[in-house]
């Protein structure tokens, strides 16, 4: 039997890992709660591993009401920080409130724009970029267009969304498809 080939970086180790990659990671999103949801646990993830916020996942769903933008941005400072410890998510307050601002500027977008998802993929032209990489290490940490999405984004409020979380959640949302060549998706 042959062994599907998947990117270098999936841990082959956790299960849940391997099926994020098999059938998340670089496929397009355009449900507008999962790209917020995908925005703000890219944000999660800034000093951390991906895998840790992964494992994590179910607990900040539970946290933030499944990322229910219009539930969250309602809730007070004390109410979110209160929600942090009873749920097994990463213990950061400035994250955790984070979450509350990329509600209210969730609000903002959607004004301007009609959607989040329009919005955020006209970053690409609607398309995803096909890159062609040997290996996921030769794949940039940041571009011109993730770093104008984060000075864009930071305008409407957003919160923990530099540039290198702008190009992990690009590729994550499938805006960008940086699977390898010998990839089974690719």
């Amino acid at each position: 039997m042959k062994e599907t080939k998947r990117c270098g970086w999936v841990n082959l180790k956790n299960p849940l890992y391997i099926e994020y990659h098999d059938t998340e990671w670089g496929r397009p999103l355009h449900n507008e709660q999962k790209l917020f949801e995908l925005l703000c646990l890219e944000g999660a993830q800034a000093g951390l591993s991906w895998e840790t916020i992964l494992n994590k996942r179910e607990e900040y769903r539970k946290c933030f009401w499944n990322f229910d933008m219009r539930k969250i941005d309602k809730k007070t400072d004390e109410e979110l920080l209160e929600r942090m410890h009873k749920f097994g998510v990463v213990k950061n307050r400035l994250k955790i409130l984070g979450v509350k601002k990329n509600a209210l500027a969730y609000k903002k977008v959607v004004s301007d724009h009609g959607t989040l998802d329009k919005y955020l993929w006209s970053y690409v032209g609607v398309s995803p970029i096909v890159n062609k990489w040997n290996n996921y290490k030769d794949a940039p940490t940041q571009t011109e267009i993730s770093e104008k999405m984060a000075k864009e984004l930071k305008k409407y409020g957003f919160t923990f969304v530099g540039p290198t979380i702008c190009y992990a959640f690009m590729q994550a949302a499938g805006m960008v498809n940086d699977h390898e060549i010998d990839c089974f998706y690719s």
